[in-house]
């Protein structure tokens, strides 16, 4: 889900699916947003505030995160729509999901434009990254499973993740 603020609208929470890793020095992550047809609260609030907060789906809530894709007024909170939790860290402007096991800052450093299809891809740049310390591994793995997190495929189908298999970094043989 995808957390944002903005001064006039105040607080918006709306569930993506599409959000990708593009590198790790800087740490930027990808966000593919709908065509602006129609006012998209979380786009406008991207670019007023210029931060947004990427906030992992666990099992328990899955059924309130869908729901925050349905198109509330721009004066209602979904997060009070759906009964979740803003929360506020690290004096960062945009809000977490309190009841994510996996929440991340990120600044906002690049919007490019498809005009293919009139949908924006958002790329951030991670600045903060909060996981509990039960979900993180000896070795730094993050334990996806353990953190009861959901997938989420297209526009409707939650998919619970299961681990199967980890290997070493691969090169030619």
């Amino acid at each position: 889900m995808i957390g944002t603020d903005d001064a006039t609208s105040g607080e918006n929470l709306a569930i993506m699916s599409s959000v990708v890793h593009l590198g790790a020095a800087p740490p930027l992550l990808g966000l593919v947003i709908r065509p602006d047809s129609v006012d998209r609260h979380t786009l406008r609030n991207i670019r007023s505030s210029g931060c947004y907060t990427i906030n992992h789906v666990a099992s328990d809530y899955f059924k309130a995160a869908h729901q925050t894709a349905a198109r509330y007024p721009d004066e209602v909170s979904e997060f009070d729509a759906v009964g979740l939790t803003p929360q506020r860290l690290s004096d960062f402007a945009a809000p977490f999901v309190a009841e994510a096991p996996i929440k991340i800052g990120l600044e906002l450093r690049q919007e490019i434009p498809i005009e293919l299809n009139g949908t924006h891809f958002i790329i951030g740049e991670v600045v903060h990254l909060f996981v509990g310390d039960s979900l993180v591994s000896d070795q730094g793995d993050l334990d996806l499973e353990k953190a009861g997190v959901v997938a989420l495929s297209g526009l409707d189908r939650y998919y619970r993740t299961e681990f199967i298999d980890k290997f070493p970094y691969a090169k030619p043989t």
